[in-house]
């Protein structure tokens, strides 16, 4: 099994907080209403907390790579940015099957899935001001 990691950042001019509760804690019944690019199913299930920080998820959801990856883990943090906006930093490890071989382009492109989710919640949030204040 090998093992590929892939870094990101992304900034908003949302305060973290108000990310944490779309983005995190109502992910899960925000995220397949408003972003619609190839997430049909979500399975998720809470391993470890209660929803808050540091809580582990199990998300399953099938995609180009299911036949390669046995599976990935995204590390998330939200950061609060100077200017009172947030910096979204993704740490995403991809864990491939057996011998399976995927390449650079295949990662970056299933990191910028999680990319699009992030700015889709974001796009709500700043579309429906007075949510999740």
């Amino acid at each position: 099994m090998g093992v590929f990691t892939y870094e990101n950042e992304v900034t908003s001019p949302l305060p973290p907080s108000k990310l944490f509760k779309a983005f995190v804690l109502d992910a899960d019944n925000l995220v397949p209403k408003i972003y619609k690019h190839g997430i049909n199913d979500l399975n998720v299930e809470i391993l470890e907390g209660h929803g808050g920080p540091g809580t582990i998820k199990n998300v399953v959801e099938g995609g180009p790579l299911s036949e390669k990856l046995e599976k990935v883990s995204y590390e998330t943090k939200l950061v609060a940015s100077p200017g009172g906006g947030t910096i979204f930093k993704s740490t995403g490890k991809y864990y491939t099957k057996d011998h399976a071989e995927i390449n650079e382009e295949q990662i970056k492109a299933e990191d910028e899935k999680a990319t699009g989710v992030f700015k889709a919640v974001e796009g709500y949030l700043l579309a429906n001001p007075d949510a999740y204040n």
